[in-house]
């Protein structure tokens, strides 16, 4: 089957904030459509063959999903989406941590709201909770996570790559790591499932994430809980009022979801030399505009993704920025979940930049659908704004 191709010029601003939501493959919908037009789907009806036929499309779907990053069918645990996942892996294991007396938590400074909310809640339990510094480049060492833990450390949890820099984290060191400790392992990978390959090779406990990150439906995503031989990570459920997902996440399944969530899933193998090849192509576009101004790029390039760029424009102010491209290219300022808020970019803040400067970047992230980027438009917003 030929991938899309990329999206036709038009009068609409070029779309670059593709970590805050990707576009929907019509590859991924038409899959979907027959589940959303065809007969009724509840997989925990198992009477009749209407649901045995979605119980057989789901597990199909977790078998694709799965396979992505070397899991076994079993160990997928399906959810509303990584934000829920992280909930479900850090809230879930809190009564284990509280009948063994394993109640320190292990996390970093720029993790994603979705993370570091329900580790705060934690923290007004009595959890202890310790946040690792990153370095100016955004990552943490390895030896600084590793020298944290102790005999009363529950849970280790790093996100693969950070959704405002890109900046990769070295998940899989940490993961080999640990397995000399006591403590659970989990990733946030919900910008990475799908896009790193290397994913299948880190050694986790527990694994978030999303579909919407990778062409596919929103609302849905996944938690992955691996075995340790016959042995699996003691969580429990969050929320009541069912047996579905086995016994983790009740709620009828939405079997449209995670069909598409699975195609999307199994495109990202397909495809990802063509992904990969557009994306370095559109960062060499970005770069050459970028070449026009006075820029500065927020992280170390060597472990940045190939499909984002966080820029700090000398002297510019973020927003204002923002609004003067908005009739041309599409970007943000910070974490989507956030960017309400104007508040300067806890990420950029733990890298050791200034408010001033951390106000003065933005994000730029795109796809291999992304259409062509409109050249000057950047540049010239900028120069405006320079000689006000």
């Amino acid at each position: 089957m030929k991938a899309v191709k990329p999206v036709p010029k038009t009068n609409k601003p070029v779309y670059l904030d593709f970590n805050a939501t990707t576009p929907l493959d019509p590859r991924v919908f038409e899959v979907m459509k027959e589940w959303y037009l065809g007969p009724p789907a509840n997989a925990g009806s198992r009477t009749h063959v209407y649901g045995q036929r979605a119980k057989d499309a789901v597990e199909k779907a977790r078998a694709q999903v799965a396979a992505v990053i070397n899991a076994q069918p079993e160990e997928i645990i399906f959810t509303s989406g990584a934000t829920e996942s992280n909930n479900l892996a850090i809230l879930g294991l809190a009564a284990h941590g509280e009948a063994t007396g394993r109640k320190h938590i292990i996390s970093t400074a720029i993790e994603h709201k979705a993370v570091l909310e329900p580790l705060e809640y934690l923290a007004t339990k009595g959890f202890e909770v310790e946040l690792v510094p990153v370095c100016k480049g955004g990552f943490v060492c390895t030896d600084d996570v590793i020298a944290r833990c102790r005999a009363d450390t529950l849970l280790v949890s790093v996100m693969h790559a950070n959704n405002e820099t890109g900046v990769l984290q070295p998940v899989k060191e940490i993961g080999d790591a640990i397995r000399a400790t006591n403590a659970y392992f989990h990733v946030d990978a919900s910008q990475t499932y799908g896009k790193q390959l290397n994913l299948e090779k880190v050694d986790f406990d527990l694994l978030s994430v999303s579909s919407h990150k990778i062409y596919g439906p929103q609302g849905i995503g996944a938690l992955v809980t691996k075995r340790q031989g016959n042995m699996r990570v003691p969580l429990i459920p969050i929320c009541h009022g069912g047996g579905q997902e086995r016994g983790l996440r009740p709620g009828t399944i939405p079997v449209p979801l995670v069909v598409g969530f699975a195609e999307a899933s199994r495109l990202s193998r397909a495809d990802h030399q063509l992904r990969t090849d557009s994306n370095r192509k559109m960062k060499l576009t970005l770069f050459d505009e970028l070449a026009l101004t006075d820029y500065r790029i927020n992280g170390e390039s060597a472990q940045i993704q190939e499909h984002i760029l966080n820029v700090q424009f000398v002297g510019v102010d973020s927003e204002a920025l923002l609004m003067l491209l908005r009739d041309g290219i599409a970007v943000s300022n910070g974490s989507a979940c956030t960017s309400e808020s104007y508040l300067p970019s806890h990420v950029l803040i733990a890298m050791g930049l200034t408010e001033d400067e951390a106000n003065q970047s933005i994000r730029f992230s795109w796809g291999y659908t992304a259409a062509e980027l409109p050249f000057g438009t950047i540049s010239e917003s900028i120069r405006k704004l320079q000689t006000v």
